[in-house]
């Protein structure tokens, strides 16, 4: 038996789902205009943990979302993950954002470009085939009318995330398909099971986020 707590903090929906050898038991989650994940993800946590009346002992492992995706909700959700599994002296698994994202759509055939908003006219990107495996590197893309021309040559191509909105102001191609979501926890539980199952776990004093870029500060919009 394995209890895991996923924990998705890599955009703005702050999401926690406990799950039981890769089922998913609850779910909590919100995705509102302003990141809120300092405030909300420790009660989502204990939140999910009293309504199954699962003790913090019965837990075997924390996944978290690794990234790429928004630098303060990676590192707010990677601090709440590796302190929880210090202090319950358990295994830490991450997963990549991109392929937690890609799981959130089923094709029979094409490609799955799961994409991030990156700011201005970039996503980060992964591309994935039928079966959610990794066909095409992690990358930040800056994007214009003949992205992903290759791909939509040879068959449909399905754009899923945040990322496929501004995908779809520029690209203009009967084999292309935009589904606007946002990664979930809900999503991790299958995937951080088979993680559990093959003990492919992180080293906890190293572990951090995958950024992918450097962090840059933009001038703030509040008054």
């Amino acid at each position: 038996m394995a209890c895991i707590l996923n924990l998705e903090t890599s955009t703005t929906n702050c999401s926690v789902a406990l799950s039981l050898n890769g089922e998913l038991l609850i779910l909590k989650e919100d995705n509102s205009a302003k990141y809120s994940h300092a405030e909300r993800l420790h009660l989502y946590i204990d939140a999910v943990l009293k309504e199954t009346q699962t003790e913090f002992s019965q837990i075997d492992a924390i996944a978290v979302s690794k990234g790429p995706g928004s630098y303060t909700g990676l590192r707010i959700g990677v601090s709440a993950a590796k302190g929880l599994c210090f202090g319950l002296d358990i295994p830490l698994i991450s997963l990549p954002t991109l392929e937690v994202l890609a799981h959130k759509i089923q094709i029979e055939e094409g490609s799955i470009v799961a994409t991030l908003d990156a700011r201005r006219m970039e996503v980060y990107s992964a591309v994935f085939d039928t079966n959610h495996q990794c066909i095409g590197p992690t990358t930040a893309k800056i994007l214009d009318s003949g992205s992903y021309a290759d791909l939509l040559e040879k068959h449909a191509v399905f754009f899923v995330g945040n990322g496929a909105a501004k995908t779809q102001d520029l690209i203009n191609h009967p084999e292309a398909h935009f589904d606007v979501q946002l990664p979930s926890a809900k999503q991790m539980c299958a995937l951080s099971y088979q993680k559990y199952k093959a003990r492919n776990f992180e080293d906890l004093a190293y572990f951090e986020p995958f950024y992918l870029k450097d962090f840059i500060a933009f001038p703030s919009n509040k008054n």
